[in-house]
Formats: structure tokens, sequence, C-alpha cells
């Protein structure tokens, strides 16, 4: 099963094609950051785009890039769009990628 730093290596690896899609900062938060995710558990990934790029092509284009590389389903979360009551709790646990 994959491990937190395994997914934080593959968003590092692949940087540069994240970037394509316009993201200005990606990290990950949920289960896989805590160690308590189970066989189908998804993996909660929280994006940033930078200024205009934040578009539905972007968002989908990325979400099924995420999904080929891990080979499992991607919850993906763009960060103003977090729930207030819930954006301290995730914002406080997200492990973000390097670059």
């Amino acid at each position: 099963m994959l491990t937190s730093n395994q997914i934080i290596r593959t968003l590092n690896i692949h940087r540069k094609e994240i970037q394509r899609f316009g993201v200005k900062r990606i990290g990950l938060f949920g289960s896989f950051q805590t160690s308590k995710q189970h066989q189908k558990s998804d993996i909660d990934i929280i994006v940033e785009f930078s200024k205009g790029k934040k578009t539905f092509d972007n968002y989908m284009d990325l979400k099924f890039f995420l999904e080929k590389s891990f080979g499992r389903p991607v919850d993906l979360v763009i960060k103003e769009a977090v729930k207030q009551d819930l954006k301290p709790a995730i914002l406080k646990s997200v492990r973000y990628a390097t670059g």
C-alpha cells in the first residue's frame, strides 16, 4: 500500500507535469497523511492554482493525471473551496510537495 512519503515523492517527481495544469501548490491530507488509510481509501489532495489557471479543464486533467499516477481514486480539493469549518484542521494537517 502507498505511504505518505511515496505520494509526496511522486508529486515531487511529476512536478513539471503537474505545473502544466496551472498548479501553484499541491499537498496531501486525510487518511494517507495520517497513516489511517485502508485498501479502498482514496487519496486526498489539496491544490492551489495560479491566478487565472483555475479552470474546469485544468482541474479535471490534473485529477485524471493524479489518478493515473497513483493507480487509485483521488479526491482533489481546491484550497479556497474547503468549507470554513473544516479548513483549519485540513490546512494544519497538509503536507505540501516541494517545488
